[in-house]
């Protein structure tokens, strides 16, 4: 199991009711359930061919009594109620917001939503304070130089700080790496006067202060002492 899916588990509690949706191969569902972190998970793809793999694995790992393979699109495979947090691995932020909009009424029923964008996180985030959700916690993780970032939603108010994100030996890497992708765009866009007048060169530069921000503090901080 790589650390990215170990950083989403990490996120589950002990006991839960889990959708896998995008399940892919299996890997999550098979991982919550050997562990005993989930008693019972939905693993959901609207593909058949990774739905297939996946069965093929749930199956040699000894544990189809506790998953249920179901194809299906987004949440629509789910039951209302059935389950308590819902996973969603691999997926672009914005995807990931229609899936939830799209059902409303098994979002209104978990607990959790654990979710791991493969892009636009912003879109996320703001998915989160539009729906009556707070970011419990976040957490970084690596895979094959690539660093995801992965937010645990909830309802039920109770944030920990600090999270396990500003924590991460790998946030001054991951920081970095979304400056120097801003500043290219910030570089390119100077070239021109039409694009240094638009709305989007100034948030890009704002963007860009706010991570320095954020890096010099996280470097002059009393944990670096």
């Amino acid at each position: 199991m790589d650390s990215r899916l170990k950083a989403i588990m990490d996120f589950v509690p002990s006991g839960s009711r889990v959708a896998d949706i995008g399940t892919d191969h299996g890997y999550l569902a098979i991982e919550l359930i050997k562990r005993n972190i989930a008693e019972f998970v939905v693993a959901s793809d609207k593909n058949p061919k990774p739905l297939a793999a996946a069965q093929k694995n749930i199956k040699d790992a000894g544990i189809a009594n506790n998953v249920d393979l179901r194809l299906g699109d987004g949440l629509k495979s789910l039951n209302v109620g059935e389950v308590d947090v819902i996973c969603i691995a691999g997926m672009g932020g914005a995807l990931m917001c229609e899936i939830l909009d799209a059902s409303p009424e098994i979002v209104s029923k978990v607990e959790k939503i654990i979710l791991q964008p493969m892009n636009v996180v912003e879109r996320v985030r703001q998915w989160a304070t539009d729906n009556n959700f707070y970011i419990e916690d976040e957490d970084l993780a690596e895979v094959d130089g690539i660093i995801y970032e992965i937010i645990c939603l909830s309802r039920n108010f109770g944030r920990s700080k600090p999270t396990k994100k500003s924590k991460s030996p790998l946030l001054q890497k991951y920081i970095n790496a979304k400056i120097e992708k801003l500043q290219k765009v910030y570089n390119s866009m100077s070239k021109s006067e039409r694009a240094k007048n638009s709305d989007k060169y100034i948030e890009i530069e704002n963007q860009i202060k706010e991570l320095r921000t954020k890096l010099y503090e996280k470097n002059n901080s009393t944990d670096n002492l």
